[in-house]
């Protein structure tokens, strides 16, 4: 088995058990960034990852995906963020400089800036990794999506006199919660090795949350960040996907159906029972 997981601090608290050996799962772990994991896990070189939601929509037919795991918020999720030099209502016909790390929140801002903000933006696609943010703060741009541990080091800058937290416009948009990130198996896959999988890493989330404020301190030393910062910013995150997960990420789902971005179809589930 091969698992797929993000080397953002986001997921250690599903991943911080099973790196310091106390869950033990059969399977090897590759590390990258959501959009490396989306290609892997589409190509097949992977078995079970983490992907984006948009991934999962535009590949369910391959996919099954893993209950009682997701990365999400109800409200503000801080890593996610576009950081702009003037007021989103006023970057129409601006330029905004987009992740190539991540397809939902490039599609969820695309969303926000039709139906929300009413502008017409033009993107250019920049890579935004924590090296690279004074590299893209010298590009002619108007607005950056910056996401995972480099938006909260950007956040410290203060740099930009505006910043939009994807997560908390979505929630005041719908009232709903955004699922940014789902873990799925392919369907091929042996049904009992992924099962196993999934255990382990409910296993794994459970000791995590338990357990935020190590992995604070470890978060704080892997980024720079303030360890405050590290155990506010995970503990606000949402790994669970109830129902009203499921509400909020087929909403989402259905307004990129409405433009043709992805299939309509139905959400399928490994059968964990």
């Amino acid at each position: 088995m091969r698992l797929g997981r993000i080397g953002y601090i986001n997921c250690f608290p599903v991943y911080g058990a099973i790196d310091r050996g106390i869950v033990k799962v059969d399977a090897d772990l590759v590390t990258g960034t959501p959009s490396e994991l989306n290609e892997l896990l589409a190509a097949g070189e992977l078995d079970v990852s983490v992907v984006s939601a948009v991934e999962y929509a535009r590949n369910a037919a391959a996919y099954h995906l893993l209950p009682n795991l997701a990365i999400s918020s109800d409200g503000p999720v801080q890593s996610v963020a576009l950081f702009s030099r003037r007021p989103a209502h006023e970057l129409d016909g601006g330029t905004i400089l987009i992740s190539a790390s991540s397809r939902t929140s490039v599609e969820l801002l695309k969303l926000l800036c039709a139906d929300v903000w009413g502008v017409k933006p033009s993107y250019a696609e920049a890579r935004a990794e924590v090296g690279d943010l004074d590299a893209v703060a010298a590009l002619p741009h108007d607005a950056v999506l910056v996401i995972g541990d480099p938006a909260l080091l950007l956040q410290a800058r203060n740099t930009y006199p505006h910043r939009y937290d994807l997560g908390e416009q979505w929630k005041k948009w719908t009232g709903l919660p955004f699922v940014f990130a789902v873990w799925a198996a392919r369907r091929e896959v042996n049904r009992e090795a992924a099962v196993a999988v999934h255990d382990r890493l409910i296993e794994s989330k459970r000791w995590g949350l338990a357990n935020l404020d190590l992995l604070a301190e470890e978060a704080s030393y892997r980024t720079g960040i303030a360890v405050a910062a590290c155990r506010e910013y995970m503990g606000g995150i949402d790994y669970a996907f109830t129902y009203k997960h499921l509400e909020g990420l087929s909403s989402f789902f259905r307004r990129l159906t409405q433009r043709g971005l992805v299939n309509d179809g139905a959400l399928s589930f490994l059968s964990v029972a």
